[in-house]
C-alpha cells in the first residue's frame, strides 16, 4: 500500500470502444457508491457507445478524451500521476495492444504511460480476438511488467457468438479492485499457473440419492479470486458449487470424486501450485442402484456397501515435479494436528491447512479459522479471519515457496 494514500482513493476508469462498455456503467457506480473519487477517461470508440454526459453524470467529473483539452491542467501526465489506480474495462484488443507496446494516441494511454499505481485490466472481446497469438503476447507482455489482467469471462458475446471473451460482471471487477485499493493484493503471481478445487463432489446412490457433504465452496472461491486479483492464471475444478463464479477464471464443473481426479490430473501437468481446497467424498456406494431404491414392507434398511474413493492429493503430491506446490486440507472434528501432520507426510504436501469442522463449523461462513502446517517444520496460526484473507495468507507461504525455489 502506498504511505500517501488518502483516505478516498482516486480512480481512473479507462473505457475502450467496446459493446461491454456499458457495463462499465455499473462498475463506476458501486466505484462512487464506495466512496471513491472517479475520473472517467474513454477513448472517442467508448463514446460511440455510451455518451460523455453519463458518464459525466455517474461520476460528477468532465470527461475527456484527447490530449488538448483543459491544457493547463496537463491531464495526460496529472492523471495517471496523482491515481491510486487505473482500471481499464472493457479493454479491447486494441487497446491491449497499445498498452503493451507504450502507444500513446489519446488521453487513455497517456495516463497509462504515466501511472505508477496498480493497473488492471478487464478484457472484452470475441474469442477469436482474444486467442489470437498477438492478443495473447500483448497479454503476456502486461502482466509481465506487474499489470493485472483479468481472464474474460465464458458467455455470450455480440450477435449470436459465445465463448471466452466476456466482460467480467462488474461485482467481480469491483471486488478485485477493492483488494488492490486495501493493500492486500501485490501482482507477486504474474506468470503463473494455479489450480484450485472448490466444493464437495457427490456419490451417486440411485438416481435420486447421493453421498455429499456440506462444503459449500468458499473457501476455494476465495483462493481463486485472490489469486486473479494476484495476477495469476487461475484454473478452477469446481465440484457441485453453485456460487457465483469468480471474474478471470478457467472453470471446470465437476460431480463425482472420479470427474475431480480426472480433471485435477489433466490440469496438474501445467501448474506451478495447487490448492486442494474441495472436500472430495472419501468412499462412494459399491454398486449403484438403477432405480430408486425402495422402502422395505417390514421398514429394514438396506444394507449399502462403500469403497474408497482414490486420494487425488496424495496421487498428484506422489508426482509432483521440482519447484511445483501443492497445498492440502485437513477438515477435521478431533485430533486436528495429529491427523494433519499425517497428512502433510502421506500427500506429500509442502502445506498443509487444518481446520476444526467439529459442530458444522466453517461451511457456508464468510470467515475461517486455520493453522497452516508446513514441511519445513513450521506452524502459522492465521486465526479467525476472512476466507480471502486467509486465502491471501496461505498464497503468501506458497510464493516464498517459490522464490526459494528459483533462488537454490
Amino acid at each position: 500500500m502506498r504511505p500517501d494514500r488518502p483516505a478516498v482513493s482516486r480512480v481512473v476508469l479507462g473505457v475502450s470502444g467496446g459493446i461491454a462498455a456499458y457495463k462499465a456503467c455499473e462498475l463506476l457506480r458501486q466505484l462512487t457508491e464506495s466512496g471513491h473519487e472517479v475520473r472517467v477517461v474513454p477513448t472517442e470508440a467508448a463514446l460511440r457507445f455510451v455518451g460523455a454526459p453519463t458518464w459525466e453524470a455517474l461520476s460528477g467529473q468532465p470527461v475527456a478524451t484527447g490530449v488538448f483539452t483543459d491544457v493547463p491542467s496537463v491531464p495526460h501526465v496529472r492523471l495517471g500521476q496523482n491515481a491510486d489506480i487505473v482500471i481499464v474495462a472493457p479493454a479491447t484488443a486494441d487497446l491491449l495492444a497499445k498498452a503493451a507496446h507504450g502507444l500513446a494516441d489519446d488521453l487513455l494511454t497517456n495516463t497509462l504511460l504515466t501511472a505508477r499505481c496498480p493497473v488492471v485490466y478487464a478484457p472484452a472481446m470475441h474469442t477469436e480476438m482474444w486467442e489470437h497469438p498477438a492478443t495473447a503476447e500483448n497479454v503476456a507482455t502486461l502482466r509481465r511488467r506487474g499489470a493485472i489482467v483479468i481472464e474474460p469471462a465464458v458467455g455470450r458475446l455480440t450477435g449470436a457468438d459465445s465463448g471466452k471473451g466476456r466482460l467480467p460482471e462488474p461485482a467481480e471487477i469491483f471486488a478485485i479492485v477493492q483488494r488492490v485499493l486495501a493493500g492486500r493484493t501485490q501482482a507477486d503471481m504474474v506468470g503463473r499457473h494455479v489450480v484450485v478445487t472448490a466444493g464437495g463432489t457427490r456419490e451417486p446412490l440411485d438416481p435420486v440419492r447421493y453421498l455429499g457433504n456440506r462444503s459449500s465452496g468458499k473457501q476455494g472461491y476465495a483462493f481463486a479470486a485472490t489469486a486473479v486479483a494476484r495476477g495469476a492464471h487461475v484454473t478452477v475444478i469446481a465440484a457441485n458449487v453453485s456460487l457465483p463464479v469468480p471474474a478471470g477464471v478457467e472453470l471446470v464443473r465437476v460431480g463425482t470424486t472420479a470427474d475431480l481426479r480426472d480433471a485435477v490430473l489433466a490440469a496438474a501437468e501445467g501448474a506451478d501450485a495447487l490448492i486442494f481446497a474441495a472436500a472430495p467424498a472419501d468412499f462412494r456406494p459399491k454398486h449403484y442402484a438403477d432405480q430408486k431404491i425402495k422402502k422395505s414392507e417390514d421398514g429394514t434398511a438396506p444394507t449399502i456397501e462403500l469403497v474408497t474413493n482414490p486420494d487425488i492429493s496424495a496421487e498428484v503430491g506422489a508426482a509432483k515435479r521440482t519447484g511445483q506446490v501443492t497445498v492440502a486440507f485437513a477438515a477435521e472434528t478431533q485430533d486436528g494436528p495429529a491427523n494433519a501432520a499425517r497428512k502433510l507426510v502421506n500427500k506429500n504436501a509442502d502445506l498443509v491447512v487444518l481446520n476444526s469442522v467439529a459442530g458444522g463449523r466453517v461451511f457456508g461462513e464468510d470467515d475461517n479459522d486455520v493453522v497452516v502446517l508446513d514441511a519445513d517444520g513450521s506452524t502459522t496460526a492465521l486465526g479467525r479471519r476472512s476466507k480471502e484473507d486467509v486465502a491471501d495468507a496461505v498464497w503468501d507461504l506458497v510464493v516464498a515457496r517459490w522464490v526459494k525455489s528459483s533462488a537454490g
